[in-house]
C-alpha cells in the first residue's frame, strides 16, 4: 500500500487565547526560543503566530485577531489546545490525494505559498475532533518556517533550552465507541500499523478505566496513541477531558530528552508543575524493573517513573495540565532502547491523575 511518504513531525500548532503571553510561558517555563512571527506588523490581519523551537521540536502558538476567525472559535470551544499536527512529507499534494482517495475528509486542498526563499507547499485533512493533520513539503523552500513569517533575532541563539529534543508521540482522546473507527482511519488512509493495544484490564484503577491503541507509520517515527473511556465506578480522566474539551482532541504530547534528570530539574526550577506519585513507588524499584543507570534517590526526588520492556527501559514524568481546563498536558520521556509507553506505570499514573481530579471535584 502506498503511503503519504511521511518524513518526520514538522510542527504542532496550538490555538491559544493570547499567543504573545503563551510564547513567554513556553520560553520561560520550557526553554523554547521564538524563531519566527506573523501578525499585524507582518501584514497578517487575521491571526498572530509565534514559532517556538527547541531541539527538533517546533511549536506554533496562534491567536485569532477577530472573534469569527477559526482559531478564535476553536479557543472558545476547546480552550487553549493543540489543533494542527504538521507532518513533513515528500509531496503534500500526493499525500492529500492518497489519504482523501481512501476516505479522509479534506480540510485544505494542496496549496502553494511563495516568497524570495522558494515555494512552500501544504495541504490538510480532518482527524478526530477538530484536529487537522497538515502535510508540509519543504523540498523547494529554503526560508524559515513559512512564507508570511518574519524571522526573529533570537534565531541566532542556542536552542538547547531544557534539553528537549523531539516529539516522541502525540496522544488523542476520543468518545466511547469511537476508538476502532480512528484505528481504521489511520490504517486505511495513512497506511499506519497498530503497534500495541491496551484493554481496560491493563489500564484501570479502583474507580475508572480506559482502552488504548497505538498507531504508527511504517518507519516508527510517527506514533499516535488513541484512548477511549471504559466503564468504571466514577468519571475517568478521558471522560473529564472530553467534557471540558467539548469533544475529542489531543490529550498530551510526549517530548523526548537524552537526560531526563537534568531536563526535569531545569523544568522544575523554572516553575513547571508535575504530577506526583507516592514515595512508596520507589520501594524495591530495581526488583520490579531491573538494573538501571540512574540514581533512584534522584528519580524519587523528581518524581520520575521507570518501566521496562523487551528492548530496554524508559523513564517518564507528566506535567499537570497547562491551562485551567483539565485537558492538555506534556509528558517528558527518555528512552533507554525501550519502545513501549510505560505500561507498568499506568496504574500509578492514573491514580495520580485521579487525585488531581478529586481536587477539581471531577472524580
Amino acid at each position: 500500500m502506498s503511503s503519504p511518504s511521511i518524513q518526520r513531525f514538522d510542527h504542532l500548532e496550538f490555538y491559544v487565547g493570547n499567543a504573545k503571553q503563551a510564547a513567554r510561558f513556553y520560553s520561560s517555563r520550557f526553554g523554547f526560543v521564538n524563531t519566527a512571527y506573523r501578525g499585524l506588523e507582518t501584514g497578517s490581519r487575521e491571526v498572530a503566530s509565534y514559532v517556538m523551537e527547541q531541539g527538533n521540536i517546533r511549536f506554533i502558538l496562534s491567536s485569532g485577531l477577530k472573534a469569527g476567525h477559526v482559531v478564535s472559535q476553536g479557543v472558545m470551544r476547546h480552550g487553549d489546545h493543540a489543533a494542527v499536527i504538521g507532518l513533513e512529507v515528500l509531496d503534500a499534494a500526493a499525500a492529500y490525494d492518497i489519504t482523501t482517495s481512501r476516505g479522509a475528509i479534506g480540510a485544505i486542498e494542496p496549496t502553494e505559498a511563495e516568497d524570495s526563499y522558494g515555494v512552500f507547499r501544504y495541504a490538510a485533512i480532518h482527524a478526530y475532533g477538530d484536529i487537522l493533520i497538515k502535510f508540509v513539503d519543504r523540498s523547494d523552500y529554503a526560508g524559515g518556517f513559512a512564507p508570511g513569517f518574519a524571522l526573529c533575532e533570537s534565531m541566532q541563539f542556542n536552542r538547547s533550552g531544557a534539553g528537549l529534543k523531539a516529539i516522541d508521540h502525540i496522544v488523542g482522546n476520543v468518545e466511547l465507541g469511537q476508538l476502532e473507527q480512528w484505528v481504521q482511519f489511520f490504517a486505511k488512509t495513512m497506511g499506519f500499523e497498530m503497534l500495541v493495544h491496551f484493554d481496560d484490564q491493563a489500564i484501570s484503577t479502583e474507580y475508572s478505566a480506559l482502552t488504548s491503541s497505538v498507531m504508527q507509520d511504517s518507519t516508527g517515527t510517527i506514533k499516535f496513541p488513541i484512548n477511549e473511556p471504559a466503564n468504571g465506578k466514577r468519571k475517568s480522566q478521558i471522560e473529564e477531558f472530553l467534557e471540558f474539551n467539548q469533544g475529542a482532541g489531543i490529550q498530551h504530547i510526549a517530548l523526548a530528552t537524552d537526560d531526563i534528570i537534568e531536563t526535569v530539574s531545569q523544568l522544575q526550577k523554572s516553575g513547571v508543575e508535575f504530577l506526583q506519585v507516592p514515595a512508596t513507588y520507589y520501594d524495591n524499584l530495581e526488583q520490579r524493573v531491573g538494573k538501571i543507570d540512574e540514581p533512584i534517590d534522584e528519580l524519587a526526588r523528581l518524581g520520575i517513573l521507570v518501566d521496562r520492556d523487551r528492548e530496554g527501559y524508559l523513564l517518564q514524568i507528566f506535567t499537570q495540565t497547562l491551562q485551567d481546563r483539565p485537558t492538555l498536558f506534556f509528558e517528558i520521556i527518555q528512552r533507554r532502547k525501550a519502545r513501549g509507553f510505560g505500561e507498568g506505570n499506568f496504574k500509578s499514573l492514573f491514580e495520580a491523575i485521579e487525585r488531581e481530579q478529586a481536587l477539581r471535584g471531577n472524580l
